[in-house]
């Protein structure tokens, strides 16, 4: 472990983000985890509804609420992964939390003044502004559970397997900066998955395969050996949660789960 590589982490309170640093926090050196409080559901779905419209945000919460049930019944599955995979969702340790109501506050600004990180690792924030990214020297990584750039935005394995892409069903470790999954790609990577899995179960397939990828990003970066790969091979679009009807029609006869 290098202890004079300063590095932090940009998280949410997801298991995502716990099986990220569990995976990292034996290799590097991970001064503090700066937690970003889950936007409130009124100013989330105003601004969902503003984007994309009544109908479509309806069905789309039609869908969160079924997938609940749907990810009851993938509790024995969810748990094997975890097992096979060995991801742990540990809790983040008290002494290095530290709480922001955004990744975008000025409260941030001011602990990356403090702290001078060489390296930030982000896992599951909103969308970083500009100013936070200026106003730091680190070289700023991020997981992003998809192949960019055909599957910028959200569930993009799920929406690799409904366009039947399994080749292009993965995730990118990339360069963050102001777009949606539009940074530098660094390293990205397939999976495979099978008949017992489904829409709650591709992620941890996904976040099994970032870890190391993960790893060998911010060894790049400490070797200052970070190298941008491009895919001009790939169109480029963004992909949102899909409605309770569009997830209902590609699993009766798509067979996606």
């Amino acid at each position: 472990m290098s202890q004079k590589i300063k590095i932090i982490m940009f998280v949410n309170a997801g298991d995502s983000s716990k099986i990220m640093y569990n995976g990292l926090k034996n290799h590097f050196n991970i001064v503090s985890i700066i937690r970003e409080q889950s936007i409130s559901r009124k100013i989330f779905m105003q601004r969902r509804v503003k984007n994309l419209g009544y109908i479509k945000v309806f069905g789309q919460i039609a869908f969160m609420i079924f997938n609940k049930f749907l990810s009851k019944a993938s509790v024995k599955r969810i748990a094997h992964l975890k097992k096979n995979h060995n991801l742990s969702t540990e809790a983040f340790p008290d002494d290095k939390i530290i709480d922001v109501e955004s990744i975008n506050s000025d409260k941030v600004i001011e602990i990356l003044t403090h702290l001078q990180p060489d390296i930030i690792v982000v896992n599951g924030t909103r969308i970083i502004k500009k100013n936070i990214l200026e106003s730091t020297k680190a070289i700023v990584l991020n997981t992003h559970l998809g192949i960019t750039p055909k599957y910028r935005g959200v569930h993009g394995g799920y929406w690799a397997m409904v366009e039947k892409d399994k080749e292009n069903c993965g995730l990118t470790i990339h360069l963050v900066d102001t777009g949606i999954d539009t940074g530098g790609i660094l390293y990205q990577d397939t999976i495979t998955a099978d008949s017992s899995d489904n829409f709650n179960t591709y992620p941890l397939h996904q976040i099994a395969k970032a870890i190391p990828l993960m790893k060998q990003a911010i060894t790049d970066g400490m070797n200052s050996e970070i190298k941008i790969k491009t895919r001009e091979d790939l169109p480029s679009k963004l992909w949102s949660h899909p409605t309770l009807y569009q997830y209902l029609k590609f699993r009766i006869f798509q067979g996606v789960r």
